[in-house]
């Protein structure tokens, strides 16, 4: 009965993915004018050439990536292409703190066991036991997939 059933959703915000992809693209687009109009030497030419195609390479990943969202149902945290980025029954911790090593406006999940690496910029990543949820999300709805999150852990521990 609870099947398909989402009680949390968490998506980019318009704005912050422009301005988040649109600061990465002019990285990148500054860093390839330089590496062709201003390098010192062949070794500089090479190193800036390169960054800029690779900051020009996530942005192109966060635009896509925060095209999707992810959504908490009964099963866990999945993403709207269907991957189950964290199931229910493996969180053990949520962690909002100011000092925490979490993403922009979002949380860490902790999980019982590691998990395959994956990272969707701007939106989430997942490395090992950790998984970090937001970036250029809100942070209301954020904050509320946290709480949620948090009361079922709690529900579930007695």
């Amino acid at each position: 009965m609870t099947e398909g059933r989402i009680d949390a959703v968490l998506a980019a915000s318009p704005g912050r993915r422009i301005i988040g992809t649109g600061s990465l693209a002019g990285l990148g687009v500054i860093l390839l004018y330089m590496g062709l109009a201003f390098s010192p030497g062949a070794g500089w030419r090479v190193f800036q050439l390169g960054i800029g195609l690779v900051a020009l390479w996530a942005a192109w990943r966060m635009w896509r990536a925060t095209a999707a969202r992810l959504e908490l149902g009964p099963e866990g945290l999945r993403s709207s292409d269907g991957r189950l980025v964290a199931p229910m029954e493996a969180i053990v911790a949520v962690d909002r703190g100011v000092f925490a090593f979490k993403p922009s406006n979002g949380f860490i999940l902790t999980l019982r066991r590691s998990a395959p690496f994956a990272w969707e910029p701007g939106l989430w990543w997942r490395v090992g036991r950790r998984v970090g949820v937001g970036g250029v999300t809100p942070g209301t709805p954020a904050r509320y997939m946290a709480e949620i999150i948090q009361e079922r852990i709690a529900r579930r521990a007695g």
